[in-house]
């Protein structure tokens, strides 16, 4: 048998990584992992993604509730200092940083080498000039944001979530390139905290991958708080530093003014500088090749994260974590299916999405039901004043003897992402929808939105027939 220096190397020391190798480590294996720097450890997520902007969002919405407070007779004045601002999103990143860095790993058992790493062989990685073998490696090793590659760019003050956080100063007028999660949320972010935000999309809907029956809300209640949207439109060049011409879908030109410019247009994979080729691994159209078991055309090597799929979230990557740990300890294989993938955009009001969309439905022919539950009546949205609220499901049909599924949905209304995670849990482990019809719901908690809607599919399903019989059955046995 041959002989390895490691058990397993992990390329790469984000959410992923971090999940594979931690349990390896307390497994009792031989582990290795890779990270450029020190500071990169905790990946994307803490470091550029989730952790800081989440921080951020949080700022926002309490200024933006301290305004609010002016309808109650309050008088809010004064503007956001954006450095304190900025020092409390390090604050927090530091509090985490604590159990994501090199020293701590290291105190848990686990090697790390820092720097960049390519492969020299097919069970070999080269980082610093140093050869370490592996008995099998994964490569975790994220994605960076897509640049905007117009005419003029480089004349402009440019920011995308790798040099947002670091805002000396809050432009007046910024310019959103983008309508996708990350777009969306540091749009209303920076709106809340004083700047005037427009957003520009080639898309004819912001958040393209959510349900547009929500969607819409969203957009609704941004443009309510001042944020301009121009749709089916794209930059076509910058003529100075604050100037931008817009070309939309009809080929219209439009000058739009700002003073700097956010770009959130997607990201993309750096493969070039691993070297897959001396490890036999394949790549096509700049993605790694890998079947449904997330593993590459080299038996020994595996992805996981970013670099596994389209699907770019700190929980995704968790997801790959744990499908490989089963399948690298485990003869039952699991595979790779995000039919239960669940993702939310957190503005304010949150718009949290899970398990098959309508497309994916229609594509595969199942048999379902389209659900709408408007919030206008349910008593908790009334006091805590959002009745704009949406929540659509997809439930599969049934029958006399199949349980009605929840197969996926979306939910637009504050708190979003929490109020949907009971729908998540019977959506990925097909409890039937009576689960949800028999929960009995501390009133007036905002998660009975989700029995309310249960409760009008039922209620639907009382035919002539069944109303018919159930009027016999009061008259024999009460």
């Amino acid at each position: 048998m041959a002989k390895y220096d490691y058990d397993i190397i992990i390329i790469g020391s984000g959410s992923g990584g971090l999940t594979i190798g931690l349990f390896m480590n307390q497994v009792g294996l031989n582990v290795l992992m890779i990270s450029k720097s020190d500071l990169d450890i905790g990946g994307d997520c803490l470091n550029d993604g989730c952790v800081p902007s989440k921080a951020l969002i949080n700022i926002a919405k309490i200024i933006h509730k301290a305004q609010e407070a002016a309808v109650f007779g309050l008088q809010v004045t004064g503007k956001a200092d954006i450095k304190k601002a900025v020092n409390y999103i390090q604050e927090k990143q530091s509090v985490i940083r604590k159990h994501e860095n090199g020293q701590w790993l290291k105190d848990q058992g686990i090697d790390l080498a820092l720097g960049n790493a390519s492969f020299s062989g097919i069970n070999e990685v080269t980082v610093n000039d140093t050869v370490f073998t592996g008995r099998k490696i994964i490569i975790a090793t994220g994605s960076k944001p897509r640049l905007l590659e117009i005419s003029g760019a480089e004349m402009i003050r440019y920011f995308d979530n790798e040099s947002i956080f670091k805002l000396d100063n809050l432009p007046d007028k910024i310019l959103v390139v983008g309508a996708g999660p990350i777009g969306i949320e540091i749009a209303q972010a920076l709106s809340r905290l004083g700047s005037s935000v427009t957003v520009i999309s080639q898309g004819s809907k912001i958040l393209e991958h959510d349900d547009q029956a929500t969607t819409a809300i969203l957009e609704k209640q941004l443009e309510k708080e001042g944020i301009k949207f121009f749709l089916n439109s794209c930059p076509d060049k910058f003529i100075s530093a604050t100037e931008a011409i817009l070309v939309n879908k009809s080929g219209e030109n439009r000058t739009i003014n700002f003073d700097a410019v956010f770009v959130a247009i997607g990201r993309e994979l750096d493969l070039e500088s691993l070297l897959l080729h001396k490890a036999g691994i394949e790549v096509e159209a700049n993605k790694i090749v890998i079947d449904n078991h997330l593993k590459t055309t080299n038996k020994n090597v595996f992805v996981c994260g970013d670099v596994a799929s389209s699907l770019q979230f700190s929980h995704a990557a968790e997801f790959h974590g744990r499908i490989l740990l089963n399948n690298l300890f485990s003869p039952f294989k699991k595979k790779l299916t995000n039919d239960h993938m669940s993702w939310v955009t957190f503005t304010d009001p949150e718009l949290a999405t899970f398990g098959l969309n309508e497309k994916q439905l229609i594509a595969r022919n199942i048999n379902y039901q389209r659900l709408e539950k408007d919030f206008k009546d349910d008593d908790r949205a009334v006091v805590d004043n959002y009745q704009y609220g949406k929540l659509v499901l997809f439930v599969s049909k049934g029958g006399m003897f199949r349980k009605k599924e929840i197969l996926g949905g979306s939910m637009v209304a504050p708190s979003a992402g929490e109020l949907v995670q009971e729908l998540i849990l019977a959506n990925s482990t097909h409890l039937s929808a009576n689960a949800i019809f028999n929960k009995i719901y501390p009133y007036p908690v905002a998660s009975r939105i989700n029995q309310s809607l249960i409760t009008d599919l039922m209620t639907k399903s009382l035919t002539p027939a069944l109303k018919k019989l159930l009027r016999k059955a009061y008259q024999i046995f009460s």
